[in-house]
């Protein structure tokens, strides 16, 4: 059988106005994953719209799996009809399809709600004997058993990151902005691999760095510490993702930092408290951002802190006041939002009556697509814009880091610096499809040694790394 799974590009990849680093950044693991389940006489390939470009008339496959997310999706059904009008049978799956299945239905020969570990192996057995469902709902959730990923697949030339890992599905909490909640509905929310199970796949890994893209690393403690303990020795520099609550909790954190762990992902979302029981974001009431921060930088790690823009209790002076927080209190880096009340979710029903269109292309957390509540749409919409101008100016870049240990200050200064600073050589580098050279600059960024003239001499490396392709 031979079998063509795509990741269309999203919208907003697409766009001349954006520089193509986020894009370039991580393999589709999830499409891997699928494809272990295949047979080894199957003939597969995995094609990334981000850094490959596609060529539907010359591809004639008895089988195309599509995943889909919100701002891909109008051109992962341009795909799916264009492979359908050929004959060929398409299978589409995703969060955007897990919350709008007769949408993505009406473009495809059969659709996956919800993850596919149990329903993908039983559509393949389906498939092969002729007979299939159009819809394959799932409900069993478990990881044991899950095959080793088809990494051989995978162009790991072509991206940054091409250790991404997951070892556990999902999240213990249940915010009302997240997309994730309508995708695990019908079973468990949260579960994780057995620990042998996700040693063994990142024994399987090769080089220093790795990066966990699980929704919530510690939210099972005792997965991750257990976790934590296989992987002390190894040798490995990681990033992953948690909430402030888990990092707040003794002891777990000391375990990661241990293990490898230099940068952590935490969605702060809001320095306004009275946004938080709206959004159900109960992990994060009553907590001390600032505790979080100095817990996390007390134990070696950095901060990448994400905050949402637009909620009813923010006005307009949130962005300036944000920013200045996160200058002050030293975050490395800072990822924003605008609120963007996804389909399926509670906040879209909760916001549908003040929706302004539905043109999902635009649902990218870059533009304003509701009526809102403290200041005009303009207004957040500049006020988004200004916030990553303001916190990634050089000075402000120079003020975070200034009050930190050499190491530390370093380490900030090259990391933030080399993210945002960069970005001609970031684009030679992507265009060219050479960015795995700059992965020794990303591990070296994640464990400096004390010393100075670190910008400068990522500066050299990166146009080193440019002059060599």
């Amino acid at each position: 059988m031979r079998v063509t799974m795509i990741l269309p590009a999203l919208t907003e990849a697409t766009s001349p106005l954006f520089r193509p680093i986020k894009y370039s950044l991580f393999p589709p693991l999830g499409l891997a994953t699928l494809a272990a389940y295949l047979s080894p006489t199957d003939e597969v390939r995995i094609l990334d719209e981000h850094v490959t470009k596609l060529d539907v008339d010359d591809d004639t496959p008895d089988l195309v799996v599509i995943q889909v997310y919100i701002t891909s999706a109008r051109r992962a059904y341009e795909l799916a009809d264009a492979y359908r009008a050929r004959g060929v049978k398409v299978a589409l799956g995703g969060l955007h399809v897990t919350s709008l299945p007769d949408e993505a239905a009406a473009h495809a020969d059969v659709i996956f709600l919800g993850p596919g570990e149990d329903t993908w192996p039983q559509f393949l057995a389906d498939f092969r004997q002729g007979s299939f469902s159009s819809r394959y709902t799932s409900s069993r959730r478990t990881l044991v058993g899950l095959p080793p990923i088809r990494r051989d697949l995978i162009q790991r030339h072509h991206y940054l990151v091409p250790n991404s890992i997951v070892v556990t599905r999902g999240c213990p909490h249940h915010c009302d902005f997240c997309y994730k909640d309508a995708f695990f509905e019908g079973g468990k929310s949260f579960y994780t691999q057995l620990v042998d199970d996700a040693l063994a796949e990142i024994d399987r890994l090769p080089g220093k760095h790795l990066y966990f893209l699980d929704d919530h690393l510690l939210g099972n403690k005792r997965f991750a510490s257990a976790l934590f303990d296989g992987m002390r020795g190894m040798g490995r520099l990681w990033q992953a993702a948690s909430t402030v609550d888990a990092i707040l909790a003794p002891d777990l954190l000391e375990k990661a930092a241990e293990a490898g762990l230099r940068s952590m992902f935490v969605g702060l979302e809001t320095i306004n408290a009275a946004n938080l029981p709206s959004q159900r974001k109960r992990q994060n009431v009553g907590r001390d951002y600032a505790a979080v921060v100095r817990r996390l930088h007390d134990t070696g790690v950095m901060i990448n802190a994400s905050f949402v823009f637009g909620m009813d209790d923010d006005d307009p002076d949130v962005f300036d006041r944000t920013v200045a927080w996160g200058v002050e209190h030293g975050l490395e880096t800072a990822t924003f939002h605008i609120m963007t009340p996804y389909p399926g979710t509670a906040l879209y029903k909760r916001m549908e009556p003040r929706l302004l269109h539905k043109d999902w292309d635009l649902y990218d957390t870059r533009h304003v697509v509701y009526e809102p509540s403290g200041m005009t749409t303009t207004q957040l919409e500049e006020g988004y814009w200004r916030a990553y101008r303001d916190f990634y100016r050089w000075s402000n870049i120079w003020r975070g880091a200034a009050g930190k240990p050499a190491r530390a200050r370093m380490r900030h200064l090259a990391y933030a610096g080399g993210w945002k600073k960069f970005e001609p050589l970031w684009d030679a580098l992507i265009r060219s499809g050479q960015v795995l050279r700059a992965l020794p600059l990303l591990e070296r960024s994640l464990s400096l040694p004390d010393g100075d003239h670190i910008k400068s001499e990522m500066r050299r490396k990166l146009n080193t790394a440019v002059r060599s392709i």
